[in-house]
């Protein structure tokens, strides 16, 4: 993790100053910006590895700067707010987010959770590569995009990262829980029908008539990406 540069994205001097330590000791290399705008500037001129972005900022606040950020990049956003309602963090995910940590907070937490983020955008190959094909469907997760033929499916973020995981773990059954878990990376109780909502846009925007594949519902189970 040596070297790996942060983007912290908080108008809270303090909570700066806080991070500044304990990232600083932790070997990281640190950005700091106060406001949405400045981050996506920042973003077009510095390759960061992963972002720290609060929710309530200055001029563009972060649900917008984590939307803008989605529509080309899969880099790791952790949001580091005060909001602590369900709603938010549901909200959080769908936009894209890769985790959320609620104020106030641990700064080893905070250390552990970058890492986990870190190493496993490493390890994934896929994510390294970010592109899955299925008949005449490209799914770009660098970009959060899904082409069908020469068309662009109207996809939110969450929708785009559902369907990435189910294509690069196609013809296996995964239970609603499991999907929480590795596609929204929940670690709260959240109402399983989430998944059942996103599962149906994804079967609205693509139909029901591909004849090489379907995404199946295991009555009792859960859902699968079955290819013939």
């Amino acid at each position: 993790m040596k070297d790996k540069i942060i983007l912290v994205v908080d108008d809270d001097r303090n909570i700066c100053e806080l991070l500044n330590l304990y990232l600083t000791n932790a070997g990281f290399r640190l950005l700091f910006c106060h406001d949405g705008s400045s981050a996506l500037s920042i973003l077009k001129e510095q390759k960061v590895d992963l972002i720290l972005l609060d929710i309530m900022l200055p001029v563009i606040n972060g649900w917008e700067v984590c939307r803008i950020i989605r529509c080309t990049s899969a880099i790791p956003i952790i949001m580091l707010t005060a909001r602590d309602m369900l709603e938010d963090k549901i909200q959080g995910f769908d936009i894209g987010a890769d985790d959320y940590i609620v104020k106030p907070f641990e700064p080893k937490e905070v250390i552990a959770r970058i890492k986990a983020r870190l190493k496993e955008n490493k390890a994934d190959p896929e994510r390294v590569e970010g592109i899955l094909k299925l008949g005449d469907i490209i799914v770009d997760i660098h970009k959060y995009e899904v082409w069908q033929g020469d068309q662009l499916i109207d996809l939110k973020p969450k929708e785009v990262q559902l369907f990435y995981f189910l294509l690069n773990n196609k013809n296996i059954v995964f239970s609603r829980d499991q999907l929480l878990e590795k596609v929204w990376n929940y670690d709260v109780i959240v109402d399983t029908r989430t998944v059942d909502v996103h599962i149906k846009r994804l079967r609205e925007n693509f139909g029901d008539k591909n004849p090489s594949w379907s995404i199946k519902t295991l009555r009792g189970v859960g859902y699968k990406l079955e290819v013939k």
